[in-house]
């Protein structure tokens, strides 16, 4: 079923799903498993796989010099999400991204999701690749988001890339996309950036889920602008609690997010991890019980592989 068929059935509830990455490359789905399966009591609709694109790394070679090598440290979505559907019997939700991929891959990988009867994605742009300093497209792929979005709502018309397809299959993909409360970090401000949001959603976007953000006003203050915009599609928080002192340089540095002064005065002050990680739980539950309560769709936690720590935040709040 369709993402916003699970939120018109809601009837104004609000949801609960989780967003899970990868095992690394070698690993098993067992890792996946471990993470998921103490979360299945909350009965969430949609599980979200993330996907990162290849990195480069330099090796040494007998000659003493180095090459450049593109590497994959962790496998695709595709056997992820299918697994997971039919071990939960959920529905799983890949995310698609621009880097590392041409328009023909996308299409085929499109085509696979579809044959497997996976019905939703999450079309970004993705990151650039470690040490570059803007984000490269793949030679013949896409540069934008948008472009994206275009391809997968063309399919779903029935259009492929080759001219010579007659009355191709349309296919029925929801597509969801990523909403950025605090601006993309690319992005020269809001209102540029809210541009290219409604763009999205003209394109063919069906829902929107946001970056991880600490003070709800940006999560509120992002919908009003987006209702004053004409977009009217579902918007979901996205969440993750903040547990590790270390944190309060790295996720403002990798998510280009601010956090409450009061949170990290918190953090600073807890006399040991255990006290940190309580902090960031009760911060994350205050959060959550404040975005259910203003009929938020869903709470959308980025688990990061934490399950203790998401698990007990939801059975505070549900």
């Amino acid at each position: 079923m369709k993402v916003t068929e699970y939120f018109e059935k809601a009837n104004g509830q609000t949801l609960i799903s989780f967003e899970v990455l990868p095992p690394m490359k070698g690993g098993s789905m067992q890792a996946i498993f471990d993470t998921l399966d103490p979360l299945m009591e909350f009965k969430p609709p949609f599980i979200d796989v993330t996907y990162h694109r290849e990195e480069f790394v330099y090796k040494k070679r007998p000659s003493g010099y180095y090459e450049k090598t593109s590497i994959r440290k962790r496998p695709g979505t595709v056997g992820i999400c299918a697994a997971i559907m039919h071990r939960y019997g959920v529905d799983a939700v890949p995310h698609l991204i621009c880097g590392g991929f041409t328009t023909e891959d996308t299409e085929n990988a499109l085509i696979d999701l579809n044959f497997l009867n996976i019905k939703n994605v999450l079309a970004i742009r993705g990151d650039a690749r470690k040490f570059e300093g803007q984000f490269v497209p793949e030679d013949g792929g896409h540069h934008y988001a948008l472009d994206l979005i275009r391809q997968i709502a063309d399919m779903n018309k029935g259009k492929y890339l080759d001219d010579n397809i007659e009355n191709g299959e349309k296919t029925d993909f929801c597509i969801g996309i990523a909403g950025y409360p605090e601006k993309h970090y690319e992005s020269p401000n809001l209102d540029l950036d809210l541009h290219y949001t409604k763009a999205k959603v003209d394109a063919g976007a069906n829902y929107i889920v946001t970056q991880m953000f600490f003070d709800n006003k940006y999560y509120f203050d992002f919908v009003k602008r987006c209702r004053e915009a004409g977009i009217e599609i579902p918007i979901v928080p996205g969440l993750k609690p903040l547990t590790k002192l270390h944190q309060i340089t790295s996720i403002p540095r990798l998510f280009h997010v601010d956090l409450p002064t009061e949170l990290v005065s918190e953090l600073l002050k807890a006399s040991s991890p255990e006290a940190r990680t309580q902090v960031g739980i009760e911060w994350c539950i205050a959060q959550s019980r404040e975005l259910k309560a203003s009929g938020a769709p869903c709470m959308h936690y980025y688990t990061m592989g934490d399950t203790d720590t998401i698990r007990k935040i939801v059975k505070a709040v549900y």
